[in-house]
């Protein structure tokens, strides 16, 4: 079968690895792809915003399935205009896409349906926001409605810091339109856990679990940036968590989509709170996470193509999803000044030393091949350096190893990915 898979980043190039280990595929295509998911698929020239020309070249090359990766095409629609074309496609339409796409939506559903979740208001007048901020305790957190390539989130430890936040936001537009609404929430304590799961509009299959690193700098310091490493599973996420977390947030979720006339098939990742008072929701996704699915995919057993099908045919309790029991930690190499201003265009040494390696992955998430065809950075985060081990503790230190393998000028990482695991 032909595959095409939508989106150019870290998350997709792990996607298009796990389809090119199916038996039943032949080709794959990646719009518009990256240098890194160039050894993989054939990469389309056509941006992930462009809904009509990637319905058009699916049709045109008899794809048979489209999967669609980044948060901006399925809130947009695309998974509808593939469907209208006659295609078939892989993540939520645009109804169900909305709970990534509108933090106040999902909020709102929690509130509805009795899902856990920290307390909060939604604001559309930002003197309204300032006015409620003067009776709550600090420190609090400001969320931009909308997409904000996971940076529309403040943590804010004072009154002061959060009158800036709202201006920053709501009146500044340092997020774009996607501040034109904003939650005030209170600011919840505990471990933080990332699960995502395979949907078909009634039933949810979890994958193995996952945590982020958010904070550009080492000690969970600096500016919150799309994710500066993770590792899997998280020791914190227990058994008898997961069983809270089913009966209380994945089950209630994918119910309460449905009772709401917005049945979700595709990935939902669950953003949790390892609270006191139990596991709460931080926030929801609509795909795969990134970095998450760099350390997530490589783990999974099943043929992805299986379980996809299974999504988009409503026959995911038919599907047992097998997770190796091993560990994955992946290490972001990111371009100097990245979240704010940094250069492109270094050209990036040693990921020859990556071939044919099944123990560690250099996952391309900012890179492009120059006029001379060499690869080069082309992004604020540009790899993402993962390693399998027996634990987590074998796995960071493999993933470290892992990172001195490859370099290009102007690069950065954290050197404390996985700190938690110290205090499991």
């Amino acid at each position: 079968m032909k595959v095409l898979v939508v989106g150019s980043g870290g998350r997709e190039h792990a996607i298009v690895r796990q389809v090119s280990r199916s038996a039943r595929v032949d080709k794959i295509y990646c719009a518009p792809g990256n240098a890194g998911i160039a050894e993989l698929a054939q990469c389309v020239p056509i941006p992930v915003m462009e809904f009509d020309k990637i319905a058009s070249f699916a049709k045109q090359e008899a794809v048979d399935l489209v999967i669609v990766g980044p948060d901006d095409p399925l809130v947009g629609g695309l998974v509808d205009v593939l469907k209208d074309a006659g295609l078939r496609a892989f993540g939520p339409d645009k109804k169900a896409a909305i709970l990534e796409g509108s933090k106040a939506f999902s909020k709102d559903l929690m509130k509805k349906y009795g899902i856990p979740t920290a307390s909060y208001e939604n604001f559309d007048d930002p003197d309204k926001a300032l006015a409620y901020l003067e009776t709550v305790k600090m420190p609090i957190v400001l969320k931009a409605d909308g997409l904000a390539l996971g940076k529309g989130v403040l943590i804010c430890n004072t009154l002061e810091e959060a009158k800036e936040g709202v201006a920053s936001i709501m009146v500044g537009k340092q997020f774009g339109s996607a501040g034109n609404r904003m939650v005030v929430e209170e600011f919840m304590t505990g471990r933080e856990v990332s699960v995502l799961g395979f949907c078909d509009g009634r039933t949810i299959r979890t994958m193995t679990s996952a945590q982020d690193h958010k904070r550009a700098h080492d000690h969970d310091e600096g500016l919150n940036t799309g994710g500066m490493g993770t590792f899997s599973p998280s020791p914190f996420y227990t058994d008898e968590i997961h069983k809270i977390c089913m009966e209380k947030i994945y089950l209630p979720t994918v119910e309460a989509m449905q009772k709401e006339g917005r049945p979700f098939k595709g990935v939902i990742f669950f953003g949790l709170m390892l609270t006191q008072d139990g596991p709460k929701v931080l926030e929801y996704n609509a795909r795969f996470g990134d970095p998450e699915a760099q350390v997530v995919l490589p783990r999974m057993e099943n043929d992805i193509l299986d379980v996809i099908d299974a999504c988009i045919d409503g026959t995911l309790d038919q599907i047992e999803l097998k997770f190796k029991d091993n560990a994955a930690v992946c290490v972001i190499l990111a371009s100097e000044g990245y979240p704010q201003k940094y250069e492109k265009g270094f050209p990036i040494r040693g990921l020859e030393n990556f071939k044919d390696r099944d123990d560690i992955f250099c996952f391309h998430a900012g890179t492009k091949f120059d006029e001379q065809g060499q690869v080069v950075t082309n992004g604020g985060r540009v790899l993402g350096v993962t390693a399998l081990g027996d634990d987590l503790k074998a796995a960071r230190a493999n993933a470290y190893e892992a990172v001195k393998l490859v370099d290009f000028d102007n690069a950065f990482c954290r050197s404390d990915i996985g700190h938690a695991i110290d205090e499991a």
